[in-house]
């Protein structure tokens, strides 16, 4: 059926499932939709045939069997389920979580680093611009807020100190990619800056001391998980107790093995946060030695100088920031799983509801209550006899490399008891594990480990059979392979909408080669008649064609000779001088050329030449 199903069908029965539960009160997500209507139709007691395509009377019983399940609050599976969906949309690992925080920091400072880049070269907007920057590098760091004067005005004096405004005359012309670079090495500076004034005691008030925050906050959250996965598993120890003893027939409706799968899930989550935040506490303890190493060789730097070069404590002042950057990213994981861990807190009430302490004391009398330390030093000294068994393989510690390391199948759960006795019980490995199909399994006794192995695919087919009653082992047991043609749930928060993939798709291309076989080409092959009469005339040719050479007697055995010589230089000879004399310029008047009184005229010759000597 599942393969029948169109993405059409399947958004109309989430829908007309998500409608009914909100007009009774109850809103549901999607995703959790989504799951129900896979483990409803997983579920052979409701008799949906997977071969067949639905009738619209079948979506109709799919639906008000969702509908039911979702609006039961008394039922522990619903609780596991929503548990499962919990911490599938919600949890995420450390790179996860530190990529979406700096996606969002970004985001934040983009019309600030926006309104930087795209600054021009007049005074005003410069002045602008380093306000800006004065900005960008408080929030960056995260040491305080825009609105406090006292940061302010101290990421203002870090900053002239290593950025003046006159810096930002260069600042402006760099490219938009440059800029950006600039500004983070700026805000990392900074950062570095105030930290060391904080240690020197001259300001850094309004500075967090994270590492006295997460010595205190580490332990605590430790201890609080340890608590919670103390209480959880003791309550699981009494449940299997029970179910054990054939005594929880007396409760009733109450669903003892359903509660059961509901602590070993929450059981399970809290191991992975108590893991992460073990991994943290290693981290800080690390952290720790490598700040106060840091701080030390920057005290001892810098001392009492008045001033100092840059390239020798600029690395400093960067290593103590890159630093800092880690106890905050350590800070927000912390904060982040211990969210977690209360918020699962929420799916484990209703234990408290369905079997009160009372109910449970009153029924436990007599019965030897183990827990799983306690039922594994119990088998520690039995082991499967290998010469027992001809076609299967056994691992042992002693006889394996990384035994330690080997994926069990069922979460390490006894591979006979699921599907056998529909509990959860801890595997020994010591017993020995199971080699089947490339797959591993371990087992709760020796006993269990024969009867299993005589026959494991029956047994591993009583499993699937045992997950399709009981939907949220498939994410408990880990059995998400056994079930190909539906979604598995940890997928479903990568889907745009919670909903069941009919079946898997992928996109895929082939590509033939042009020429199979070698090429064989012949390329001095011609059609042409009249060009083979060309070559072959060209052929004859050439054969009657020789390149001669000859020497004569004179230039045998002679080689080519070079010889340089100087030509003369330019010169110049002077043999005469050129000289110049003045004469007198002659001056000579004549007198009484026009006549006069008397009828007969009279010349006069005047000579005012100057003599030769004068001149």
């Amino acid at each position: 059926m599942s393969r029948e199903l169109t993405h059409s069908v399947i958004k109309r029965i989430i829908r007309q499932v998500g409608l009914q539960c909100a007009a009774r009160g109850q809103s549901v997500a999607e995703t959790l939709v989504a799951f129900m209507v896979k483990a409803v139709v997983l579920d052979p007691r409701n008799d949906f045939n997977m071969d067949q395509i639905l009738t619209e009377n079948d979506m109709q019983d799919l639906i008000q069997l969702c509908v039911t399940r979702l609006l039961d609050t008394t039922n522990p599976s619903l609780s596991t389920i929503k548990m499962q969906v919990y911490f599938d949309m919600n949890y995420a690992n450390q790179d996860e979580l530190l990529s979406e925080q700096e996606h969002v920091l970004e985001g934040k400072l983009a019309p600030v680093v926006r309104a930087i880049t795209e600054s021009g070269p007049h005074t005003q907007e410069m002045m602008n611009a380093y306000q800006k920057i004065v900005t960008y590098v408080l929030l960056r760091s995260g040491l305080g807020s825009p609105t406090d004067i006292e940061a302010v005005r101290e990421v203002t004096a870090a900053l002239q100190s290593i950025f003046p405004k006159t810096e930002m005359v260069a600042f402006i012309p760099l490219s938009k990619k440059d800029k950006e670079q600039q500004l983070k090495d700026l805000a990392m500076l900074v950062t570095g800056i105030r930290l060391y004034n904080k240690q020197c005691q001259k300001g850094g008030s309004s500075i967090d001391d994270l590492p006295d925050y997460l010595n205190e906050t580490v332990p605590s959250a430790t201890q609080t998980l340890k608590e919670r996965l103390n209480s959880c598993q003791l309550l699981a120890h009494r449940y299997t107790a029970l179910l054990e003893s054939h005594r929880h027939s007396q409760l009733g409706f109450l669903k003892l093995r359903e509660a059961l799968f509901n602590v070993r899930q929450y059981e399970a989550f809290l191991c992975i946060l108590q893991s992460n935040v073990i991994t943290i506490a290693q981290e800080v303890e690390s952290l720790n030695v490598q700040f106060e190493a840091a701080m030390m060789v920057l005290e001892n730097t810098v001392q009492d100088k008045t001033s100092i070069e840059s390239k020798e404590v600029f690395p400093l002042f960067m290593e103590l920031s890159k630093l800092w950057t880690n106890f905050k990213d350590e800070t927000l994981l912390l904060n982040f799983l211990r969210n977690m861990a209360d918020n699962l807190q929420q799916f484990l009430e209703i234990q408290s509801q369905l079997f009160p302490e009372k109910i449970l004391t009153s029924l436990l009398e007599g019965v030897t209550v183990k827990s799983d330390e306690e039922r594994i030093k119990e088998t520690m000294g039995t082991r499967v006899n290998v010469s027992d068994f001809k076609n299967q393989e056994w691992l042992f510690p002693e006889t394996t490399d990384n035994f330690d390391q080997l994926l069990i199948q069922y979460h390490s759960f006894c591979a006979y008891s699921i599907g056998v006795k529909g509990i959860t019980l801890p595997g020994n490995p010591a017993i020995g594990i199971l080699k089947h199909k490339e797959k591993y399994y371990v087992f709760s006794s020796k006993e269990a480990a024969y009867f299993f192995a005589e026959d494991p695919d029956k047994f591993i087919q009583l499993n699937v059979e045992k997950a399709k009653k009981y939907a949220e082992l498939i994410q408990l047991l880990e059995l998400h392979h056994q079930f190909e043609y539906l979604v598995p749930h940890a997928q479903a928060r990568n889907a745009k909408k919670g909903s069941i993939i009919p079946a898997p798709k992928c996109d895929s291309g082939t590509q033939t080669d042009t020429h199979i076989l070698p090429p064989t080409i012949v390329r001095s092959y011609e059609w042409n008649e009249w060009e083979l009469r060309r070559k072959a005339i060209k052929l004859a040719n050439l054969r009657r064609k020789l390149t001669h050479a000859m020497q004569t007697g004179l230039s045998h055995m002679r080689r080519e000779n070079f010889t340089q010589v100087y030509l003369p230089k330019v010169v110049g000879t002077q043999t005469k001088r050129d000289n110049s004399s003045n004469v007198p310029k002659p001056q000579i008047y004549l007198k009484g050329l026009r006549g006069g009184s008397s009828p007969t005229t009279h010349v006069i010759t005047v000579d005012l030449t100057r003599p030769l000597d004068e001149t």
